[in-house]
C-alpha cells in the first residue's frame, strides 16, 4: 500500500501541469477551503455538527493541500516526488534510500590572489567627534 498521498490529486491537476497551473490551482482550493473567506465552512455551525467535526477534517485537507503546494512547486522536489511516484508504481519501493548527493562548488584558494580578496566583516560602530 502506498502511503505517501497523490499531491496532483489532492490539487486536482494532471502529472504534467505547468507551475502556473499549479499555482492557480493551489489558489483556488485556498479560496475555497479557507476558513476566513466565504468558501470555507464557518466553525462551529450547526451543519457541520461543531468544531470537533467539521473543523478537524477541514484542517486536514487544508494541510494537505499546503503540502502538495509545497512540493510541486519547487522542481527539485517535484522531481524527486515524481521519481518516487513512478518508482513504487513499478514495484521498487526501496528507490530514493540511498544519500542525497547535493552539488558544491570549490573554490580553488591558489588562483585567488591575496590582495583582491574581499573579507566580509560586521559593522563596529565607533564613537568619535563625528557622533
Amino acid at each position: 500500500m502506498n502511503s505517501q498521498p497523490d499531491y496532483y490529486d489532492v490539487l486536482r491537476v494532471k502529472p504534467a501541469a505547468s507551475r502556473q497551473e499549479i499555482s492557480r490551482a493551489y489558489r483556488t482550493l485556498m479560496r475555497t477551503h479557507h476558513p476566513d473567506l466565504d468558501g470555507g465552512p464557518a466553525e462551529g455551525g450547526p451543519a457541520e455538527g461543531g468544531p470537533a467535526d467539521g473543523g478537524a477534517l477541514d484542517r486536514g485537507e487544508l494541510l494537505q493541500i499546503m503540502q502538495a503546494f509545497a512540493v510541486l512547486r519547487d522542481p527539485a522536489r517535484r522531481a524527486a516526488y515524481d521519481r518516487s511516484r513512478t518508482g513504487t508504481s513499478a514495484g521498487t519501493a526501496t528507490q530514493g534510500a540511498g544519500p542525497i548527493v547535493i552539488p558544491v562548488r570549490r573554490v580553488n584558494r591558489r588562483n585567488v590572489p591575496a590582495g583582491n580578496t574581499i573579507r566580509i566583516t560586521p559593522v563596529r560602530w565607533e564613537s568619535g567627534p563625528w557622533a
